[in-house]
This record gives structure tokens, C-alpha cells and sequence, in this order.
């Protein structure tokens, strides 16, 4: 049957000479692979495969098969067009190490309009902001909300953090606990919403501190995370 539906783009592998295998994240079916067969051969063809950069919003006119894995794509269009995600070199940077969280987080062929439109919301936020160097962070700690391990904050004035349970514990006795710096940006995160988040200043240190004790906890919740490849590029522009 025909489905149509905005889609964000996961990501894209190339496969054979011409074609690419493409995985969005839709609004309506959740994340699900298609197959782009010849995108690459033409020129023409490839003003299509410019709309499957990472994160891309765009919408498509799906023959959608249940039992298929690998899905055609009929028309495809964008639904957003970005003024700087995918040609600023820093947002870029932020971009394809989030396409590689997402890839490795999102598996499931199920609806999820919630996240959806945290997604979608929060890609125009970054795209229309001149201030945005702790959005990964945040975004990575917001994502956890939809993923099921959001931090249980009812103990958030306990000393130190155990990245096991997701919540605050009173006493070290946890191999993953975490304090300090680290707890204090944590507590400031927790509390901050994406408008507010340029008011906190952290420098590259903390913040690569920061962002490695969160891919932790992704890994510690998730057994298939695997940390992105980009991350050494992501914290290179933020040196």
C-alpha cells in the first residue's frame, strides 16, 4: 500500500555502483530501510541523493510492505530546508555524531510521535541558533527520556550519581558512580531547557568529560550502543 510520511534520515549506505540503503526514522511506521535503486547513476539522480544527508527531514510516498526489510521509496520531497545544518562545519560535526546515536539507538518499526517530534523540533532548533555548543549534550540527556533510562531525579541532591540504576545514590558503593564536575554540569542539565541552554558555559574539557560519562551510561542501558566513529571529530571542533 501507499503510505505517505515525513521521515528523518538515519543514515545512508551505498550499495553496488548506483544504488544507496537508506534508514529513516518515519513518523508513521518508526525506523525502516529502503532501497533507492539507480539514485546514483544520473545526474539528475543525484539532486535525489542530496535530500538523504544525515538527519534530512523530508516526506515520501512510501509502497509500503509489511514483511519486506527493505522498502521502496515512490516521491520524495523535503519538508525542511535547513539554512546551516549541513553546511556550517561545527552543526555538521553535531550532526553526523547524532545520525550515528540515533542509527545505533533506534530500531524499532513501530510509531513513536513522540519522539518524532522531539526530533524534528529540536533539528530546527540547532539549525536557527548561533549558540550551541552543549546541545549534544543535552540532546543526548533528553533522548533518554524516549529511549526508557531518564534520570530518576528524586535523589538529585544525593552526592553522587550511579550511572547503572539512572538515579542518584547516597553512598559509593556502585562501580559506575560519578561526582563532582561531572554531577554538577548533570544537576545544571537537568534543569535547563533547550531555549535557556546558552546560558551554560562549560569549556572543551568538561564538556568531553561530560560527553563520555553520558555515552557510558547509553552504553550501560543499551547493549547494542556501539560510540559513534565521529566522536573524535566532534571533540575536535569543540578543542
Amino acid at each position: 500500500m501507499l503510505i505517505t510520511t515525513n521521515a528523518i534520515v538515519l543514515s545512508k549506505l551505498k550499495f553496488k555502483d548506483n544504488d544507496l540503503i537508506v534508514k529513516c526514522f518515519t513518523q508513521q511506521k518508526g525506523v525502516v530501510s529502503f532501497i533507492l535503486r539507480g539514485v546514483l547513476k544520473s545526474k539528475k539522480a543525484q539532486n535525489k541523493a542530496a535530500y538523504f544527508q544525515p538527519l534530512s527531514q523530508i516526506e515520501i510516498v512510501v509502497d509500503y510492505k509489511p514483511n519486506r526489510s527493505l522498502q521502496s521509496i515512490k516521491e520524495t520531497k523535503l519538508s525542511v530546508i535547513y539554512t546551516s545544518l549541513h553546511s556550517q562545519v561545527v552543526k555538521s560535526s553535531i550532526v553526523l555524531f547524532l545520525s550515528e546515536v540515533l542509527t545505533s539507538t533506534l530500531h524499532e518499526e513501530e510509531q513513536d510521535e513522540a519522539l518524532y517530534s522531539y526530533l524534528e523540533n529540536t533539528l530546527l532548533w540547532l539549525d536557527n541558533q548561533s549558540e550551541y555548543a552543549n546541545f549534544h549534550l543535552l540532546f543526548l540527556l533528553k533522548l533518554t527520556k524516549y529511549l526508557g533510562f531518564y534520570p530518576d531525579t528524586s535523589d538529585i541532591d544525593f552526592p553522587n550519581f550511579n550511572l547503572n540504576e539512572g538515579r542518584f545514590e547516597l553512598k559509593p558503593v556502585y562501580k559506575h558512580n560519578i561526582s563532582g564536575e561531572n554531577l554538577n554540569l548533570l544537576k545544571q542539565l537537568l534543569n535547563t531547557s533547550f531555549d535557556t541552554l546558552p546560558q551554560l558555559k562549560m569549556n572543551a574539557k568538561q564538556r568531553q568529560s561530560f560527553l563520555s560519562m553520558m555515552l557510558l551510561y547509553f552504553e550501560l542501558h543499551l547493549g547494542s550502543f556501539k560510540s559513534p566513529k565521529s566522536l573524535q571529530v566532534l571533540n575536535q571542533v569543540f578543542s
